[in-house]
């Protein structure tokens, strides 16, 4: 992942000197922390009249054990389904209607995942279900937040759940900020989580467009667990078909609880807004949230491998390959390392993996290097490669191999890392220019430790010669540090 940082200088041209917009941001950045430990981070940016508006939870799919697979991700989707006030036409009505909505769709959950469950009774819970659910529908204001937002004059209102974090996000106008506040607080203290075992259902169907039916998914997945032993990093955010089926609400609230607290939150608004007001504006809506003890890191580590791995999935599709290395991640030296190789090895026709393998040698017809699958722990350098039609997979990874090795024989010059570094500082100055950028930059940093890494970016950067290319190329691009996936019709080529 890039780091980069910006403020209101951004309407300079994109040749302003980095240093300086960092020093700017190191002054405007205003940094809070309430009583009850949640953190507020302020840019001013009066340049329209406008905010981005993100809160972030430290807490994704890493964060779950294997009783937990994929519950980060459906309380997500679950914290759009309304409070006691948004979303229903008459809670204290449609409160009895949902507690037997539960009691039902947790039998069929405990009959469904168990071995001898009795498929007749299961059929008639489900027709149960199925008109109590009929019944809820007359209760249910679909989409309410959204609705309002929108007619308040707000965009982008979304969330996401990644490896490290989940993050619900709006961009809307300066003087709606209050409107934010209001709804975005009961939400956290008022949530109810309606039409649960209908979006789990949703959220089955999102896995099998997302992984089972998508051959690049099937692999990714496919290589994350191979590559991972151990480390919840190998863990699919939303979950295996088989935890989705298992699902249940008093999971999800112990999910919430648990992760949900001012401790593990962080409030990141950019835009045109007064500090001081805007604190106290926070303070009043926010304060009262609850907090717990301090969530601790994750304790399991990927011991060091010893020896290649493979992985070959037998799918109808064409061929695809992707060789990942483990690295180290922020604040180690070599993650900058990483960020200029995988610039000047994959990014542009002029790259140098792009004019050995797609240019030159034609064994495939794309290639892409990238850092995955999160940053808060060591993660891996991982490189996709797209095989010509009739180029067997053999002949693209020996093609690879030539090329890694080259890095030590034939290392990168002084003037193709000054070109990587360039791109990467144009790229970011680029991406940033809006407060949601800004926004979502500082609140990411600050899930990963500390968004003052920012400051320090291109300093980093620069430290980074042929040397330290060299160096980090024979320590992890090695056989038995990685693994390869590829998947295919038949047997591997």
């Amino acid at each position: 992942m890039y780091r980069f940082l910006i403020s209101s200088l951004l309407l300079f041209s994109l040749w302003v000197p980095v240093n300086a917009i960092a020093g700017s941001l190191s002054e405007r950045v205003q940094e809070h922390r309430l009583e009850n430990g949640l953190t507020v981070l302020l840019v001013e940016r009066h340049t329209s009249p406008t905010v981005a508006a993100y809160i972030s939870f430290r807490v994704g799919s890493v964060d779950e054990s294997s009783q937990q697979r994929g519950i980060a991700h459906m309380l997500e989707h679950m914290l759009f389904k309304g409070t006691k006030t948004l979303g229903t036409r008459d809670y204290e009505a449609e409160k009895p209607l949902l507690k037997k909505i539960e009691e039902i769709g947790e039998k069929i959950t405990r009959l469904n995942i168990h071995p001898d469950g009795d498929r007749q009774q299961i059929n008639r819970l489900q027709e149960t279900l199925y008109e109590l659910q009929q019944q809820h529908r007359e209760f249910v204001v679909k989409d309410e937040f959204a609705r309002i937002y929108a007619e308040q004059g707000g965009v982008g209102f979304n969330a996401f759940t990644s490896k490290d974090q989940t993050t619900y996000l709006i961009n809307l106008p300066a003087n709606k900020l209050e409107l934010w506040a209001a709804i975005e607080s009961d939400r956290l203290q008022h949530a109810v989580f309606r039409e649960f075992f209908t979006e789990r259902d949703v959220v089955q169907e999102e896995r099998r467009r997302a992984v089972d039916i998508n051959p690049g998914g099937k692999l990714y997945e496919n290589l994350l667990v191979t590559a991972y032993q151990v480390h919840p990093y190998r863990h699919p955010i939303l979950g295996w078909d088989s935890d989705i089926q298992g699902f249940s609400l008093p999971l999800i609230r112990d999910f919430f609880h648990r992760y949900y607290n001012a401790a593990n939150m962080i409030i990141t608004l950019v835009g045109a807004f007064d500090s001081a007001d805007t604190l106290a504006l926070i303070e009043s809506y926010f304060g009262g949230l609850p907090t717990v003890a301090e969530i601790p890191p994750v304790s399991d580590r990927e011991p060091q491998q010893q020896g290649e791995r493979r992985i070959h999935i037998n799918y109808d599709a064409e061929p695809r390959m992707m060789v990942a290395y483990h690295k180290p991640t922020l604040p180690h030296s070599d993650d900058y390392a990483f960020d200029l190789l995988a610039r000047a090895l994959a990014h542009g026709r002029t790259s140098r993996l792009y004019q050995s393998l797609v240019v030159n040698q034609q064994v495939v017809s794309d290639i892409g290097v990238f850092r995955a699958p999160g940053s808060r722990y060591d993660n891996l350098f991982i490189i996709s490669l797209l095989p010509r039609r009739d180029v067997s997979l053999a002949a693209v990874e020996k093609a690879l191999d030539e090329e890694i090795q080259r890095l030590i024989t034939e290392p990168l010059t002084a003037a193709d890392i000054e070109k990587a570094r360039h791109q990467i500082m144009t790229s970011m100055l680029r991406g940033m220019r809006t407060n949601s950028g800004l926004a979502r930059m500082l609140s990411s940093y600050q899930i990963l430790g500390d968004w003052k890494y920012l400051i320090e970016y291109e300093d980093r950067l620069k430290s980074v010669d042929s040397q330290a290319l060299i160096a980090v190329a024979e320590r992890y691009l090695q056989r038995s540090n990685r693994t390869i996936a590829t998947l295919s019709r038949g047997d591997v080529q």
